[in-house]
């Protein structure tokens, strides 16, 4: 099966960036739905979408949609996905993929059940510079690899009230942006060994700014950080024993990244040219999964957006944070 008609549930800013390079790449999309009418239609309009849809219930009940893409903020991913998978529909589900480790193993439980596609939309694996630079890596251009860094720091709304701070809603710089950095990570040197991580939480009890250094095989160390209420560089580097790469603001989008040798020199250069944002990789490879037969690929399986959940439980537990729908902590 090739050709998938995509449903996009919610219609924020990200559905919107995620609609126009859909658009771009000449992917199908047929519906949208939202909780209100006059926002699918709008939306609708914006994107020339056939069928606009009152309600998620609605959008996952569409015949002639195959997969969903879930822009909601990430604590209603769980509620939103299910709704999907619990539908016949295939999910690609906004990162961060869920609230924590619980609720990502229950979506990829009931994905295996029903035989369908779930995966999480962390775009920046799939974007061309990404896939360049671990090619170089498999090709040990770097040899050993021994660090890796990387930021993502923004100035953004330091209101109470706003979601990004309000802990009911999943509220922090962790799951908003430290997901970058952690999931980078992860795509480089694995699953971490050991966690260390120190945080500045702000009145609501919010996350603003989280800083973590973890070991992974072999000893090598990564460090990362994440902060809401001031913007850093937002670069990244991996380090090995012959050469290191550092990759050039804004790492996570499509961007620009060289290959240094131990004496200063550049051995390689690298210049995404893409069209719009870049989100469209992402659909493309879900896409080809399915055509394909399978449930999860290479770049970002499934089992490990769960275990990266699991990461960021503990770096919550070590940073003394913890959402409401949680539950009450013993301290």
């Amino acid at each position: 099966m090739t050709g998938l008609r995509w449903g996009i549930l919610a219609t924020g800013g990200i559905a919107g960036s995620f609609a126009s390079d859909l658009r771009t790449a000449g992917l199908d999309l047929v519906a949208v739905g939202s909780r209100s009418q006059e926002s699918a239609d709008a939306f609708a309009a914006r994107f020339d979408i056939a069928h606009a849809h009152p309600s998620y219930e609605a959008l996952v009940a569409d015949p002639d949609v195959d997969i969903i893409y879930v822009s909601t903020p990430h604590p209603m991913h769980h509620e939103n996905a299910r709704l999907a998978l619990e539908a016949g529909k295939h999910v690609l589900v906004e990162k961060a993929f869920t609230l924590n480790r619980a609720e990502a193993d229950d979506l990829r439980t009931l994905a295996a059940e029903r035989g369908l596609l779930a995966m999480e939309a962390m775009w920046t694996r799939y974007l061309p510079h990404m896939v360049r630079i671990r090619e170089i890596i498999a090709a040990g251009s770097l040899g050993e690899i021994r660090a890796v860094s990387a930021d993502h720091t923004q100035l953004l709304p330091s209101d109470p009230s706003h979601r990004l701070n309000a802990l009911e809603l999943g509220g922090g710089a962790l799951l908003d942006l430290g997901i970058y950095p952690i999931s980078f990570v992860w795509d480089i040197l694995g699953a971490p060994a050991d966690v260390r991580a120190v945080g500045r939480l702000v009145e609501t009890g919010a996350d603003a700014e989280v800083a973590t250094v973890m070991t992974h095989a072999g000893g090598a160390v990564s460090t990362t950080l994440s902060s809401s209420r001031a913007a850093g560089p937002n670069v990244a580097s991996v380090i090995g024993t012959r050469a290191r790469i550092d990759i050039d603001t804004v790492w996570y989008t499509p961007t620009t990244f060289r290959v240094v040798g131990p004496d200063g020199a550049v051995m390689e250069e690298y210049a995404s040219e893409v069209d719009g944002r870049g989100m469209q990789f992402q659909a493309l490879a879900a896409e080809r999964l399915v055509g394909d037969g399978l449930l999860e690929g290479d770049i970002l399986p499934i089992a490990e957006s769960v275990a990266i959940m699991g990461t960021l439980d503990e770096i919550r537990a070590q940073i003394g944070v913890r959402y409401p729908k949680e539950g009450r902590t013993d301290g």
